[in-house]
């Protein structure tokens, strides 16, 4: 269980990468019900006007979550998630792709020990999910 009274605004309290590859989108789209071909084929991603074949958005959300609850131990304790899209993550046939999730404090409310944690999700140097914040509860 963490601390809540050893957190400072500011600390990293996680962080990890994802390598994603086709097979983890194919995989995701049976799970998720989700078999839009951008997510998969790039000759249909490239005819709507995309540079290729874009992850999901809910993968890449659910992706930079999980450094948190592996922090906090208890899925449980997240109280509140939300981000916004800002650039996809394409995925290329061949390398793949990689995403770099870092978790920091961004607010603490003592009353209540809830801590805000900001996340920075980032894909070939570039943010993917803007005010991605996840609202952990350590009382």
């Amino acid at each position: 269980m963490v601390d809540y009274s050893s957190l400072t605004k500011g600390d990293v309290v996680a962080e990890e990468s994802f390598h994603l590859t086709r097979d983890n989108l194919v995989r995701y789209a049976g799970a998720s019900g989700d078999f839009n071909p951008i997510h998969y084929r790039d000759d249909v991603a490239i005819s709507v006007g995309l540079p290729g074949v874009l992850a999901h958005g809910m993968l890449t959300m659910g992706l930079a979550v999980q450094p948190v609850s592996n922090w906090v131990g208890d899925p449980a304790r997240i109280v509140d998630y939300q981000v916004r899209f800002t650039r996809p993550v394409l995925v290329d046939g061949s390398t793949g792709a990689d995403v770099t999730v870092t978790a920091t404090v961004g607010a603490l409310e003592d009353e209540t020990q809830v801590a805000r944690i900001d996340l920075t999700v980032k894909y070939n140097d570039e943010t993917v999910l803007g005010k991605a914040q996840v609202r952990v509860n350590l009382a």
